[in-house]
């Protein structure tokens, strides 16, 4: 039996490797492109690792028009989009969890429908509207449409949280004198901080990454992937490999500040 087990971790092991380098290798030659010559991405065979670091690629494409913009518009528009998806998602799976009406199960159902529509379906009628009423070319707009996108897994994540959480537990502050939001927030939201930091991330990675839905909102005040979508389209390569290094940078960074709350939800504690 103890072989048997070693060789069930051995696997796993193997397993988490395969699936860290699968998706760890294309980061890292995204990284080597982005941070090597320009004349070292033409030699043939492509070197495999650094040979001749520099930081041209970068530093020019950092400082190109628009950029330093779309960032700081993709920055806003993220953290927006995770502020009003937890302002409203957080509730909505508290009261899918807690309690039981006629038609929950057709709701949640109908929250997962939601993200089958393409998202040019919903972002040329928003177009319209926001044309209408003077948000057109907004970072409000493009706010407001990735909210809608990621509020359907936001309250799912969130019910699926507050349905671990022991009512009784709740039941209990109550009678002690808490009041409902007290409750709440004392006894509740603590418990399920790590769903709650799970939808967070995606929903702050979604409207990271989300680039048609941005394109089609705004002119001038477009999102990061926006703006390299429509400017590195015919630029040389090496350019194209420093706006996915920019792009990939943040995501990452906000993937290591979450992931002791994701950690821990998994059932691991970090010392």
């Amino acid at each position: 039996m103890s072989r048997r087990r070693r060789w069930h971790r051995a696997a796993v092991q193997a397993a988490c490797v395969a699936i860290t380098l699968f998706m760890g290798v294309p980061i890292y030659l995204i990284a080597l492109a982005a941070l090597s010559s320009r004349e070292s991405l033409n030699r043939f065979p492509l070197p495999l690792l650094p040979t001749d670091p520099s930081t041209e690629t970068m530093s020019t494409f950092l400082s190109s028009t628009g950029v330093t913009g779309g960032f700081l518009n993709s920055l806003t528009v993220g953290l927006g989009t995770v502020a009003l998806a937890l302002l409203v998602g957080v509730p909505g799976g508290y009261a899918v969890a807690r309690y039981a009406f006629r038609g929950r199960d057709t709701y949640q159902l109908f929250l997962l429908l939601t993200r089958a529509l393409p998202i040019v379906v919903l972002s040329v009628p928003l177009a319209r509207v926001f044309l209408d009423t003077g948000l057109y070319d907004t970072t409000y707009a493009v706010m407001l449409l990735h909210t809608a996108l990621a509020l359907p897994t936001t309250v799912l994540i969130t019910a699926a949280i507050f349905v671990g959480v022991p009512h009784e537990q709740e039941e209990a502050a109550m009678i002690f004198g808490a009041s409902p939001p007290q409750a709440f927030l004392r006894v509740v939201a603590p418990q399920a901080l790590p769903g709650i930091a799970a939808a967070a991330m995606f929903a702050f990675m979604l409207s990271w990454n989300e680039v048609l839905g941005a394109t089609v909102l705004t002119l001038n005040q477009r999102t990061l992937p926006a703006q390299v979508l429509t400017t590195l389209a015919d630029s040389p390569l090496a350019y194209r490999f420093a706006g996915g290094l920019a792009l990939v940078l943040p995501a990452l960074v906000f993937i290591a500040v979450m992931r002791r709350y994701l950690l821990n939800m998994w059932g691991t504690t970090l010392r």
